[in-house]
């Protein structure tokens, strides 16, 4: 993993949206971490943005 990769996933339902520069494997395993928090992702997001 580089510090410049990015992905976007869309919540509902769990999808990529886009990658730029994160392989299969690491793909994998974010979409599981995504999937596990999905519920969470949202006020965490509002929370950081203010």
């Amino acid at each position: 993993m580089n510090t410049g990769d990015e992905a976007k996933y869309w919540l509902d339902p769990v999808q990529l949206a886009a990658n730029y520069g994160f392989n299969v494997r690491e793909l994998t395993e974010i979409e599981w971490l995504v999937e596990q928090h999905r519920d969470q992702l949202p006020g965490a997001w509002h929370e950081y943005l203010g």
